[in-house]
């Protein structure tokens, strides 16, 4: 499915009413990830879509939903995540609901930031945002900002604007990690010599994310 417009995809987690509002206010067109339809209905959102096996995903809601608008994938390789990243084609998508209470859950997606790279997503928490770096990104989030930077691979990169510069460094899950870096100046850029870095900021430099990870003439609103 192609979209124009930035999508919010809601997942099964539990989720704030404000944490999907400010999603939707970047990202309008709203789409349900199985069970995180019961999510949408409970603050009063009817997705356009609902993706997955549907195992979750309360029968009652779904009579609510047109046929056409269930896309159900039976296959047990992938999450319901990945199954909602293999069908969706758009400028950029939100992910709420895919960070919280099941850390198997949370380490699923972010697992599936690193296998579907070449989309744009970023996951919304209550607190942070995580998204996964592409070679090179250039924004401006303003000073003192805590930018956390975690490896899924090895992987070597350059910063600018960070108060610890990153060139030199090995990243590694399992050896270096970047926990806990700050912004030092308001504009920043990360370059990545390949793959497997998530950055992770607060959830207050969502505008500032959205605007620098959306490609140019993308409609967000």
């Amino acid at each position: 499915m192609r979209f124009l417009e930035n999508v919010t995809l809601l997942g099964a987690s539990k989720v704030k009413r404000r944490v999907l509002t400010e999603a939707l206010t970047f990202a309008p067109r709203l789409i349900a990830a199985d069970g995180g339809v019961k999510n949408a209905v409970k603050i009063g959102q009817l997705p356009e879509f609902v993706i997955g096996d549907l195992d979750s995903a309360d029968p009652d809601i779904l009579a609510r939903i047109p046929p056409d608008r269930q896309i159900r994938i039976a296959e047990q390789e992938t999450t319901d995540f990945e199954k909602c990243l293999l069908t969706i084609d758009a400028p950029l998508i939100l992910g709420v609901g895919f960070l919280g209470r099941r850390l198997d859950h949370q380490l699923a997606a972010f697992n599936a930031l690193l296998r579907y790279k070449e989309k744009p997503v970023v996951l919304i928490g209550t607190h942070d945002l995580c998204f996964h770096l592409p070679p090179d990104l250039t924004f401006r989030i303003g000073k003192g900002t805590r930018v956390s930077l975690f490896p899924l691979v090895p992987v070597t990169g350059r910063s600018e604007g960070l108060r610890w510069p990153v060139a030199g460094i090995s990243f590694a899950p399992d050896g270096r990690i970047g926990t806990s870096n700050i912004a030092e100046e308001d504009d920043m850029r990360l370059r990545m010599d390949g793959p497997g870095m998530l950055a992770i900021m607060p959830r207050a430099v969502l505008p500032q994310v959205v605007q620098a990870l959306s490609p140019s003439g993308a409609r967000s609103r």
